[in-house]
């Protein structure tokens, strides 16, 4: 990409953005942040417990993402949120308006299946219903583009670097 942007990975859980984020940095020659560790400790024992976030939880997350990509602008780096209704997407840019996001999408049966093989995260997949119950995809004014996330880590990050070079000429 000939400007470093900020890209944002976002999706419903159990996309890949743990995954894909490192992969996507790497390739662009940028740092990675993990948005899940930029989540308050209440907000972590809500949604270990099976509870959803509201509004009120995600604006102080969502607050110190928007921070962190606001610190890269002009140098370029990956962060992972979820980011999935447009007014958290704005409360991002409200922080680095030059943020672009990557919308890892797929079939729900894929997600859950590989949600169910992961160990160690404290998103279960009974939260994957209100994930999709609340997403609401990129809409044509926002910086952006939708990379499938059927196949390989690699074969998604190659997607996702094609289509963020096309977004960027």
């Amino acid at each position: 990409m000939s400007t470093p942007h900020v890209v944002v990975v976002m999706g419903v859980a159990g996309t890949g953005k743990t995954t894909i984020g490192p992969l996507l940095a790497a390739a662009l020659g940028v740092p990675y942040a993990e948005g899940d560790d930029f989540h308050p400790a209440a907000n972590i024992a809500k949604m270990s417990a099976g509870t959803p976030l509201d509004d009120a939880d995600r604006w102080p997350w969502l607050d110190a993402i928007g921070q962190w990509a606001h610190g890269r602008a002009g140098l370029g780096g990956v962060v992972s949120s979820s980011a999935l209704k447009r007014a958290y997407r704005d409360r991002l840019r409200s922080e680095a308006p030059r943020a672009v996001f990557l919308h890892l999408s797929g079939d729900r049966s894929l997600i859950e299946e590989r949600m169910a093989g992961r160990k160690g995260h404290f998103m279960p997949t009974a939260l994957l219903d209100s994930q999709f119950a609340t997403l609401q995809p990129l809409e044509a004014d926002e910086a952006g583009v939708a990379v499938d996330v059927s196949g390989t880590p690699e074969e998604i990050t190659q997607r996702a670097v094609a289509a963020l070079r096309r977004l960027d000429s």
